[in-house]
């Protein structure tokens, strides 16, 4: 290195020392990055500070020093969760010199939940010592509140820090049923969260899971805004939750529970199979929920394959040759399965997925040796969960050929895409388009107001085939779903290669009226059942076509609600007035008998009606169909990145979409009328 380099180089470092290094201390890692902690600052992170208190009260229960649990949803948007178990300690601890209730709220990594049975803990849902003091840190307010000792402890604290010490607020009445526990009061911080505002049913959707993995525990929710309490008790445990989940369902077989523990580990299950064509397992360690699965999932997966193929072929329902597949055995199972263990390691705090490999050898091990036993003590429910097996074999080999007669004929032999595509020039998937549009007229119109360099316009021919009814060799012998295949380029079923989707962005874009609401139906149930990638990387969206035009002289606006329309008339008129106004003042004459109302084109729209409000004249269009637009309103409304309104589709909770997909789409009536007649005043914009 040269003299002037090294100076250059010093210059450079020199501006570079200790004072530019940040250390957060205490809480403030929390602030900085709430994401890391509670998975992102919307209503999902929202909701997980309740997840997080809540945990510590489920925790005293597995313990066996809880019996109740309540949850309240407050009217000034506060909520408190209070237990009956032991109560956090409030002795000052030798390490951090502070008591240990200020402690657990105001330390990350600190908490009962790392000593062991010596904690008081053999298994718990709270791994990392962080959830309460991270609720602590993201709240502008939080009072803890410990009944212990035949004492009252208080502490409060703004955004973390304390407010004084831990003092005696008075003394536990003799005649008090609870004699010890813990009530947490928090207020989520309105600069943290996008919302603060908490739903009463996503709070009671996940307590009831809660409710049913701990049997015998007692949940009471309230919500003070709406004057309303829900209680949760499940003796039956995991045979509820699994007859909770298949009401609506036919079943082959009566709940098959399994409990047993192995080396420290609890292993719990519920299975049952269905007449359903797509599998559902629930997955939970220490009574977390784990949305990707884990070690537990796989140990249960292949105990499954081998017990039902060991007895099917020990049986003579199927050949040595011809063992069956785990996909085969997974077609129509809904399974809950449940773990406790000392040590559990999760992907993340949210703990998303199980990573402890000993698991998958206690899980593998406890449901081989019970469903061997079942099936041999159950021959009847055995021979119909073999059946519906055998049966999934034989429509795996079909969808099959069919799948790949699809791919075949598709772009991944570089032969010619459907014919009704109308492709777009650009090459790059992450800048192109792809509309799937409702019926050869509003296609044309798409196809003519597109920007043809990298927006793709395919139009169906009516209703497309139900797939919650059907399997994948029946779905793709739908031409109009073919066609879609084939336009993705992804391929499908276990092939599925989302690396080679043509269009990162996939627009769903029907008539807003009845029909263009069951076609949107049936496209997002094709989407979640046999293209789940393409809705969870953010892909697939639903164009928002306007449902009026409103004018007003020579203005014109569109309108995308009833109540838009009367606002934007409501102004448009006003405008009008006062250009009428001011022209009078000048003595100036209108232009034409049209310059304080209607344009004569206007009145000549099919389905527009006419009249006037204070002299002045207007007329709404209302659009029905995007037939009825022209090309140039259909780019302007709807096609125009500049302009358009598309709402993003998401999965946030898929037990209950997959849930909703089953009542709407099911083959059973009963539940569907009773989805309709429940929701049925909801719904606005009505066309019948």
């Amino acid at each position: 290195m040269g003299k002037k380099e090294a100076v250059k180089a010093k210059k450079q470092s020199s501006g570079y020392t200790a004072e530019n290094i940040t250390v957060l201390e205490g809480l403030e890692p929390v602030r900085k990055r709430p994401g890391m902690y509670i998975g992102s600052t919307s209503e999902t992170g929202l909701h997980h500070l309740i997840w997080e208190v809540v945990d510590n009260s489920v925790d005293e229960a597995m313990a066996g020093h809880a019996t109740r649990i309540e949850v309240i949803l407050q009217k000034d948007g506060g909520c408190t969760v209070i237990d009956n178990g032991r109560g956090i300690p409030v002795d000052v601890h030798k390490t951090t010199k502070k008591s240990a209730l200020e402690t657990v709220l105001t330390v990350l990594h600190a908490g009962g939940k790392f000593g062991g049975e010596a904690s008081g803990y053999k298994v718990s849902g709270g791994l990392h010592g962080v959830g309460v003091s991270v609720v602590n840190a993201l709240s502008t307010n939080l009072t803890a509140r410990v009944k212990r000792d035949g004492k009252i402890y208080e502490q409060k604290y703004k955004i973390g820090k304390p407010q004084g010490a831990v003092k005696t607020v008075g003394k536990i009445d003799k005649n008090d049923p609870v004699q010890s526990g813990t009530s947490t009061t928090f207020y989520p911080d309105p600069t943290i969260f996008e919302t603060t505002e908490f739903k009463f049913k996503t709070v009671l959707e996940h307590l009831r899971s809660q409710a049913y993995l701990t049997k015998g525990l007692h949940f009471i929710i309230s919500d003070e805004r709406a004057d309303l309490t829900y209680q949760y008790y499940f003796e039956g445990g995991l045979v509820s939750y699994i007859r909770q989940l298949n009401r609506n369902k036919k079943v082959k077989n009566a709940p098959i529970y399994i409990n047993k523990n192995v080396d420290d580990i609890m292993v719990e299950a519920a299975i049952q199979y269905t007449d359903d064509y797509d599998e559902r397992i629930l997955a939970y360690a220490n009574n977390e929920y784990n949305p990707e699965g884990g070690m537990h999932v796989t140990g249960f997966r292949t105990a499954l394959t081998r017990s039902i193929n060991g007895y099917a072929t020990k049986n003579n329902y199927v050949k040595e040759s011809e063992k069956l597949t785990g996909e085969d055995m997974r077609e129509g199972l809904v399974a809950v399965i449940s773990v406790k263990l000392p040590n559990p390691q999760f992907e993340g705090q949210t703990k998303a997925k199980l990573g402890n490999p000993e698991v998958r050898t206690a899980v593998e091990t406890v449901i081989s040796e019970a469903l061997e036993f079942y099936l041999e003590e159950h021959p009847g429910d055995a021979g119909k969960i073999i059946e519906k097996v055998v049966l999934a074999a034989k429509a795996r080999l079909a969808a099959r050929a069919a799948r790949d007669s699809v791919i075949r004929k598709g772009v991944l032999e570089g032969l010619a895409l459907p014919g009704k595509l109308a492709d777009c020039s650009e090459s790059d998937p992450a800048k192109c388009e792809l509309y799937i549009v409702e019926g050869d007229s509003a296609g044309g119109s798409a196809k003519q107001g597109r920007d043809r360099r990298f927006q793709a316009i395919l139009p169906l021919r009516g209703k497309i085939l139900n797939v919650e009814r059907a399997r994948l060799d029946r779905m793709l012998s739908s031409q109009e779903i073919k066609n879609l295949v084939i336009a993705f380029g992804t391929g499908v079923g276990d092939l599925m290669d989302m690396s080679k989707l043509r269009y990162h962005r996939v627009i769903i874009m029907t008539d807003a009226d009845v029909d263009g609401a069951h076609i949107r139906t049936l496209l997002l149930t094709l989407f979640y059942r046999y293209f789940p990638d393409i809705i969870k990387d953010g892909h697939l969206y639903i164009a928002q076509p306007p449902l009026f035009k409103v004018s007003v002289g020579k203005e014109s606006q569109y309108a995308f609600t009833e109540e838009e329309r009367d606002e934007i008339l409501k102004d448009l008129v006003a405008e009008a007035k006062a250009k009428r106004g001011a022209k009078a003042k000048t003595g100036k004459k209108e232009e034409s008998a049209q310059a304080a109302g209607l344009p004569a084109e206007s009145a000549e729209e099919e389905g527009a009606t006419s009249s006037a409000i204070d002299g002045v004249k207007f007329t709404i269009q209302r659009y029905k169909g995007l037939g009825e637009m022209n090309p140039g309103q259909l780019w302007e409304t709807t096609m125009d990145p500049q302009n358009r309104v598309m709402l993003q589709v998401k999965i946030e909770d898929a037990e209950k979409v997959s849930e909703i997909f089953e009542v709407l789409m099911g083959d059973e009536v009963a539940p569907r009328k009773r989805f309709i007649t429940t929701h049925a005043k909801a719904v606005k914009n009505l066309d019948i």
